[in-house]
């Protein structure tokens, strides 16, 4: 049995691989996304100002997008297991669990995500936490908050790997 996770990029790379995995024919048993960046257009979005957001800002994100993708984010195409959140069929993917917090830039679309997961009959735990920044789990990895959310990514792990009691 084999999951696929990270955290920020690493969170929207193990999405990527969990479609292109799924299209190959490889029997995920879940996905673990901590935060993720999931959709290149988030950093153009006309609503979001450039500092709304703690720590991942909209200029950060920009940069980020168009380091990866090579061109400006938002563009009318992109490679097809680039962007997670451009996929348009997501049944068949593995079980996931999706953490955010609400001041996180990423909020907006990792929930999208999770509904059009639960919509196409993924299963999907989202955790949303109140009040929390971008990587909250990393600045602050003793708070109970960031605690909790650590132990429900690891139970839902544990339940689809097979493991503990």
């Amino acid at each position: 049995r084999v999951a696929v996770g990270g955290e920020s990029a690493g969170g929207g790379l193990a999405a990527a691989v969990a479609q292109r995995l799924t299209d190959e024919g490889v029997d995920l048993a879940a996905q673990l996304l901590v935060y993720p960046m999931l959709d290149d257009r988030t950093a153009v979005r006309p609503d979001l100002g450039q500092n709304d957001h703690p720590v991942w800002t909209k200029g950060s994100n920009h940069t980020g997008w168009s380091s990866y993708l090579g061109k400006e984010p938002g563009a009318e195409m992109v490679p097809k297991y680039a962007v997670p959140a451009r996929r348009t069929d997501l049944s068949g993917l593995p079980p996931a669990w999706i953490g955010v917090g609400t001041l996180d830039l990423f909020h907006d679309e990792d929930v999208g995500y999770a509904e059009r997961l639960r919509s196409a009959g993924v299963d999907c735990e989202l955790e949303v936490v109140e009040g929390a920044p971008h990587a909250f789990m990393t600045l602050a990895p003793d708070a109970a908050t960031s605690k909790d959310v650590e132990r429900s990514a690891m139970a839902f792990l544990a339940a689809r790997l097979g493991i503990g009691g």
